[in-house]
C-alpha cells in the first residue's frame, strides 16, 4: 500500500500547448504499471478551458467545486457543476473548462492504453467556446 499524504504532491500549470488560459493541475494518484487508471484533481480560473482532445479508455469527470462548462463535438455546450459525474466514451472529442466568470475544479480519472491517456488536439477558440453558451 502506499500512501500520499495531502500536500505532498506539488502543482503544476496545465501546459499552453493543451490549455487556454491559467490552469493548475494537481496529480492525486499515478500508479506503477501494470496499473493504467491515473487522477488528478484540474483547475480552471474564469475563461480557462482544454483543447479539444480525446482518450483511448474514455474519461470520467467528477466535478468538486465551481460552474463550468463541457462540449462533445458537434453537441451543445453543457453547464457542470458540483456532484456531476461525466463520462467521456474513448475516442470522443470533447474539451471541459470554467465559465467565463466562474472557476471550476473537477478530478479527471483516465485509463492509459499502450501508455498514452490522451490524444491532444486543436484549442477550442474563443469563437466555439462563446458560440452555443448556456444561457
Amino acid at each position: 500500500m502506499e500512501l500520499k499524504r495531502a500536500g505532498t504532491q506539488p502543482s503544476q500549470a496545465g501546459p499552453a500547448e493543451y490549455f487556454t488560459g491559467t490552469v493548475r493541475i494537481d496529480p492525486l494518484n499515478v500508479p506503477p504499471e501494470p496499473a493504467r487508471v491515473s487522477c488528478a484533481a484540474v483547475t480552471f480560473e474564469p475563461g480557462a478551458r482544454s483543447n479539444w482532445h480525446t482518450h483511448p479508455l474514455g474519461q470520467t469527470l467528477i466535478v468538486t467545486a465551481g460552474c463550468g462548462w463541457t462540449q462533445c463535438e458537434g453537441g451543445e455546450i453543457v453547464e457542470i457543476r458540483p456532484g456531476d459525474v461525466i463520462w467521456c466514451p474513448p475516442g470522443h472529442k470533447h474539451w471541459h473548462g470554467a465559465t467565463p466568470t466562474t472557476a471550476m475544479t473537477h478530478i479527471a480519472v483516465q485509463e492509459a492504453l499502450d501508455g498514452a491517456n490522451v490524444v491532444w488536439l486543436e484549442p477550442v477558440t474563443d469563437e466555439q467556446y462563446g458560440a452555443g453558451a448556456p444561457r
